[in-house]
């Protein structure tokens, strides 16, 4: 973590000095009762706190960003010694000439003079509470700088996913307007039916999707609308069978990740087979999982059958990877079959 000294001023001051104050009236309580003169704790407390302050802040301000953070590790220990030191000799005589002569009641013997053990004595104390507040503010901006880490990769997730889900509406739409232009091409009468339908599913995916659920029943609608535009391209020489079961009310899923298991069903199932082609739906809800199955014919077009082998194309990656940042690896199992010239895809998913 990169110490930055001026984090200290993103902590409000009222917390500084409810921290203090806390620590004062602690500290003042507990020498009060074992000397029991809480005055005396009040006046030396009064005295010894300013000096607490002055050596945290100074650690905190100047010593680490400036020494630690810079690998000066020897002139650190010095400078923080040094302070330490002319800050006892100055808690001593300030003590000894404002409060009483006796600057060290809970000591071994009374002193009038800086002694050896009083200066190692109160060392020991003023690095025990310089290390306390210390900890204190190195954890508070280590949990900031987790936070402000965690919310730069959600941000960055939920732009991935936005990005990713970007990329489907286009590439749907080129398809679906290159199979217009062929017909217009062909001037045949099934154009304004298609152009109509396209219209619904462009509604749908410009307005409806734009939020990270969708509902599972706006979802099979979408792809109803989608096959009935595939069933009036391809007239008589498709056959879609579909079938919905279970509860699909008050579930919700990713908006178009079924749909691009659709098209890329017709893309590869139907555009690159002649003659008849059948294409095998099935949506079943049971409790909190929707288990989705297509299945239909694999390329009969040699030039077509290894790029398909080899990837099932864009769109496919795209909903990997759309799972992936959308959802736990618990709540999705999806997998892929391509046995006897059927290509089959499985998808477990929670709607909930």
């Amino acid at each position: 973590m990169n110490f930055n000294s001026s984090k200290l001023y993103r902590i409000p001051l009222h917390y500084h000095i409810i921290f203090w104050l806390t620590y004062f009236l602690f500290n003042t309580f507990r020498w009060g009762s074992y000397f029991n003169d809480y005055v005396y704790s009040f006046k030396t407390n009064l005295l010894g706190f300013p000096i607490h302050m002055t050596l945290c802040y100074l650690n905190i301000l100047i010593f680490m960003p400036y020494l630690v953070y810079r690998k000066k590790y020897v002139l650190y220990v010095l400078a923080v010694f040094s302070a330490i030191f002319l800050m006892v000799v100055l808690k001593f005589n300030l003590t000894y000439l404002l409060i009483t002569h006796d600057v060290w009641p809970e000591g071994p013997q009374t002193i009038d003079k800086l002694t050896l053990n009083y200066t190692i004595d109160m060392m020991m104390g003023e690095l025990y509470v310089m290390t306390f507040v210390t900890a204190i503010k190195i954890t508070l901006d280590f949990l900031k700088e987790q936070k402000r880490v965690t919310d730069l990769e959600k941000s960055q997730l939920e732009t991935e996913l936005l990005f990713l889900k970007s990329q489907i509406s286009p590439h749907f739409f080129f398809n679906t307007l290159n199979n217009i232009y062929s017909l217009s091409v062909e001037k045949s009468n099934k154009t304004p039916k298609i152009v109509l339908k396209l219209s619904e599913l462009m509604r749908y995916m410009l307005y409806d999707t734009s939020g990270k659920k969708q509902s599972l029943e706006n979802e099979i609608l979408c792809i109803q609308n989608y096959l009935d535009l595939e069933r009036i391209r391809n007239d008589e020489r498709l056959e879609v069978n579909m079938e919905v079961s279970g509860d699909i009310h008050d579930k919700e899923i990713s908006p178009v990740i079924l749909l691009t298991f659709i098209e890329n069903a017709f893309k590869h199932g139907v555009n690159k087979n002649t003659g008849k082609v059948r294409i095998d739906i099935d949506f079943k809800v049971k409790g909190d999982f929707l288990h989705f199955t297509i299945s239909n014919p694999t390329p009969e077009i040699t030039q077509h059958k290894d790029n398909f082998n080899k990837s099932s194309g864009i769109g496919i990656e795209n909903v990997k990877k759309r799972l992936e940042l959308g959802y736990n690896k618990d709540d999705y199992k999806l997998s892929f079959k391509n046995k006897k010239n059927i290509f089959v895809v499985k998808l477990v998913i929670k709607v909930t």
